[in-house]
């Protein structure tokens, strides 16, 4: 009997190892590097960039014997992910390498001809959270423009999109808010890996430059999955997305976090995941968003003490977002929903007639127009925007879908 157990436990790991989602640099490395062979290479990576034994992308290829690593390039946060949100990254040398670290997230946001000097390849390998405003896919998106102006090929190392690849939210980009915020004309959430994405920007013009792309395909990776079912860890993606679901309510709080009027739990040990401000009454607050019965959601009183950022070491009240069925959440949403909630029961605290007007062009690149301020303002009413919000949804649905890597 016991024999029998331990052959049905076996079994059941090698099937469930099997199924393990093995990203790009896994797939790369099984085929033994064969696609970059001979070639020197300059890698784009974080500490996301890692195989299932977490080891280092930077590692992994420093180490092949049929390649050879010549140069490092950081995005925001750096290579080695040591760098606060929105500060400069400086170009320096990598302490276990000793390659040269180049920065993308400086006073240069795009590769120069001197960065790419010797270099075959460029290797793009970062771990993304699928929402337009993280700033990885514009460094990756600046990076190909870079490779293609410089005669050198582009290889994304594919990686899950933690929202899984079916939620689409938010309106296109429109030309005069196109920031490192907003790089792109793509929806605020875009359902696409960042090869995918890569590879779309690519055949559809959304760069200068068409770039000589090749991606490496992940394995056991389906669009209807959460980052739970890949069975891979989480990598701090940043500071404040210190978790798997940080990924997941990112796009719930970071538009409205952007005005700097209400906590969002960025300073909190909850980023992301809670609003609230010393002048709110939790009770209240909960209840009136609870009454919504917003779909995919459940609210909660919460009492917190910031201890940085908006209200640092204030006594605020507010709610705790918790999601309760992932499938059915429009998670951008809620931000607006709770904006409007706001209005209701603090007339005098409407946002947008209190928040630092200094603020609102951030408001607005990340929003990728300034639509959604000027249609919410006239009522502070969620409903005068929901439509401007999806319009593009279906659209882009129909153009992304042709570029779909993964079923």
């Amino acid at each position: 009997m016991k024999k029998i157990t331990f052959l049905l436990f076996f079994l059941i790991t090698i099937h469930v190892c099997a199924k393990q989602t093995q990203t790009g640099i896994e797939v790369l490395k099984a085929n033994n590097f064969k696609i970059l062979e001979g070639k020197r290479i300059g890698l784009i990576t974080n500490p996301t960039g890692v195989d299932r034994d977490l080891k280092s992308t930077i590692d992994i290829l420093f180490e092949a014997k049929n390649i050879q690593l010549v140069a490092l390039f950081g995005p925001e946060h750096g290579v080695r992910g040591d760098v606060h949100a929105g500060d400069k990254v400086d170009n320096a040398s990598d302490p276990k390498t000793g390659l040269p670290v180049y920065s993308l997230y400086g006073k240069t946001r795009k590769a120069t001809p001197e960065m790419l000097q010797g270099i075959d390849v460029l290797v793009y390998d970062i771990q993304d959270i699928g929402c337009r405003s993280f700033t990885y896919i514009s460094t990756m998106g600046l990076a190909m423009e870079a490779a293609a102006e410089n005669n050198i090929e582009f290889v994304v190392l594919d990686r899950p999109n933690p929202l899984g690849g079916e939620k689409i939210e938010g309106n296109l980009t429109e030309e005069p808010f196109i920031s490192f915020v907003s790089q792109f004309k793509i929806p605020y959430l875009y359902a696409q890996t960042c090869g995918e994405l890569a590879w779309m920007m690519n055949e559809e013009n959304m760069l200068n430059k068409k770039c000589k792309l090749t991606v490496v395909k992940m394995k056991n990776w389906h669009r209807s999955m959460k980052w739970e079912q890949t069975g891979l860890e989480w990598v701090v993606a940043s500071p404040h997305i210190p978790h798997k679901h940080s990924a997941y309510f990112y796009p719930i709080t970071g538009i409205l976090g952007e005005l700097g009027y209400v906590s969002i739990g960025v300073g909190y040990t909850l980023p992301f995941q809670i609003v609230g401000a010393p002048w709110m009454n939790a009770e209240m607050l909960t209840r009136k968003l609870n009454n919504l019965n917003l779909e995919g959601f459940v609210f909660r009183p919460l009492f917190f003490k910031p201890f940085y950022a908006t209200y640092k070491d204030e006594h605020c009240q507010g709610v705790e977002i918790h999601i309760s069925n992932f499938k059915k959440a429009k998670l951008s949403e809620v931000q607006f929903h709770i904006m409007q909630v706001i209005n209701e029961l603090y007339p005098d605290k409407a946002v947008f007639n209190n928040a630092n007007k200094d603020r609102f062009n951030m408001f607005d690149k990340v929003s990728g127009s300034d639509q959604i301020r000027l249609l919410f303002s006239k009522n502070n009413n969620f409903a005068d925007i929901r439509d401007y919000w999806h319009k593009d949804v279906e659209s882009y649905k129909k153009l992304s879908k042709k570029y779909y890597l993964y079923k």
